[in-house]
């Protein structure tokens, strides 16, 4: 018997249960259809893909989990008593492509593969971004893209045999023509070392050429295992219907108090502990040195140089005056900002306040205000990823590409801030510059930034901020409204209390903090 490993939109209605499939009279393929997280039985709101990234702020990979229940799936089906193991396939849509490449790929007991729309190269997600390629979160799971790439592990399963089915206008993900390019003609020649080029196979779907598993796609799946396993030709569904199932005969009634990701996420979280902070000085500066080494490796912190520093428009009206400047970070990135002074002011030398705010410099008049009327120059910020730094949409999406390819956006936003801060100084003449911010995204960028450069930062003040990171799982701050604050490992090895500890030679102050029902301030 011929098992298969079916995943999301299967041909195949079997779900965590075996059945039968009719090949012939004496032919018969055993079927097993995993419940895809955030579909049927396991479609509660915990189980959202994007939790995922909650489990990487609590110290555990979220792709891990997406894995795990993929290969659990696989020993199964192996070590069932009427497997033939050495014709094992998996096949499945869109993110059930993804899980048919990663899990064919990286384990050698399957025997043949159609992933169906589930992938693509990252360069192809990018420049195709405007039909939905980013992917859901594993898809670019933290590091997951690092030194590697999709079109790696299609070349992984040399001399396998694979089928890529792409659909030709794709109204979701990974259109046929945009994919091809970097999955299958150029890994095809790797394929020709084995003298297998022909074991690569490639489908477009035309019709209805939408997001689909429907029967052109199922008759090109079907043709493909029953060659590569040796079954009698199946070229049409005749009889198929009677043997369908309803939901409710599928039904395997989990267990109400079943944990979801967000719930496992919750539970890692609050089982965390650390070493207790030094009191004594002498600790205390060795745990110091120690510790900002881990938080640079954690956040991926490399310092940046300002490439250009821009003057895009300049304004001058009663006493007040206002630069606006692009700065141009050598890695490729950009933040702006404005910079207001007195005009009355006989130097340059005011004290200077950076003032970040979630909503961007618009919505922190009221504080570049405050701070303009203490007689201070203020520069109003916006970094990467926020306000009028970021002019697209969906700024998770990208967020999440960073951290597939071993960047985190946090340590990005900090480096910017930190080189900004430094040109802010020696514009003024000042010895620090005090950090105004609004909103738990700059908050975190603040501190991370004040942690690693202490002496550049004379004092901080947070408004609307958390106490905790423990907030961000509770809550939940979902992953589109915070996307830098979900850096693998970072809660797991550092609080809030633990950040403003490193940066002990600046002043920390929190207004109006954010509460949980029920929380103690």
């Amino acid at each position: 018997m011929a098992p298969q490993l079916v995943r999301r939109s299967s041909p195949f209605c079997g779900r965590r249960r075996h059945f039968r499939q009719r090949c012939s009279p004496l032919n018969y393929v055993l079927a097993l259809n995993l419940e895809w997280f955030g579909f049927g039985e396991l479609s509660k709101e915990g189980n959202d893909h994007s939790f995922a990234a909650h489990l990487d702020l609590a110290g555990a990979n979220g792709v891990g989990v997406f894995y795990l229940e993929m290969r659990r799936g696989l020993d199964y089906l192996y070590l069932h008593p009427h497997v033939d193991r050495k014709r094992i396939g998996v096949t499945g849509l869109s993110g059930g492509g993804w899980q048919t490449i990663v899990l064919s790929s990286l384990d050698e007991r399957v025997k043949a593969s159609n992933p169906v729309a589930g992938f693509a190269a990252t360069s192809s997600r990018v420049e195709a971004k405007d039909f939905g390629d980013m992917g859901d979160i594993e898809q670019s799971a933290s590091d997951f893209l690092r030194g590697s790439d999709y079109p790696y592990l299609v070349a992984l399963m040399a001399p396998r045999p694979i089928l890529l089915t792409y659909n030709g206008e794709d109204d979701c993900c990974f259109r046929a023509s945009l994919a091809k390019p970097r999955i299958f003609d150029a890994i095809q020649p790797f394929f020709g070392l084995y003298g297998k080029a022909d074991d690569l196979n490639w489908h477009e779907n035309r019709d209805p050429g939408d997001h689909n598993y429907q029967l052109e796609n199922r008759l090109a799946d079907y043709s493909f295992f029953t060659k590569h396993f040796g079954l009698p030709p199946i070229l049409d569904e005749t009889g198929i219907p009677a043997e369908l199932r309803s939901y409710e005969e599928l039904v395997t009634a989990l267990p109400e108090d079943n944990l979801t990701i967000l719930g496992l996420a919750r539970q890692l979280g609050r089982e965390i502990t650390r070493s207790p902070i030094p009191t004594a000085a002498s600790e205390r500066a060795a745990w110091a040195i120690s510790e900002r080494s881990k938080l640079k490796e954690i956040v991926r912190y490399q310092p940046v140089e300002l490439q250009d520093t821009w003057a895009t428009a300049m304004t001058k009206s009663r006493d007040v005056q206002s630069i606006s400047y692009l700065f141009q970070l050598n890695n490729g990135l950009s933040a702006n900002g404005m910079w207001l002074r007195s005009i009355l002011q006989s130097s340059d030398t005011a004290p200077v306040t950076i003032v970040l705010h979630d909503d961007g410099r618009s919505a922190a008049a009221d504080v570049v205000a405050q701070r303009f009327s203490r007689g201070e120059q203020v520069l109003a910020l916006d970094l990467m990823f926020t306000g009028s730094a970021w002019k697209g949409k969906d700024t998770f999406e990208f967020a999440q590409m960073l951290g597939g390819l071993g960047e985190r956006p946090m340590g990005l936003q900090a480096a910017q801030l930190v080189r900004i801060a430094r040109w802010a100084v020696q514009k003024s003449g000042t010895a620090k510059v005090r950090l105004e911010v609004s909103g738990i995204r700059n908050q975190a960028a603040a501190l991370v930034a004040a942690a690693l450069e202490p002496d550049l930062f004379s004092e901080i003040t947070v408004r609307d901020g958390i106490r905790s990171f423990s907030y961000v799982l509770e809550k939940p701050v979902t992953y589109a409204q915070a996307p830098e604050l979900f850096c693998l490992d970072l809660y797991k090895e550092f609080d809030i209390d633990r950040l403003e500890a490193l940066a002990a030679r600046v002043t920390v102050q929190s207004r109006q903090s954010r509460e949980l029902p029920g929380s103690k301030p």
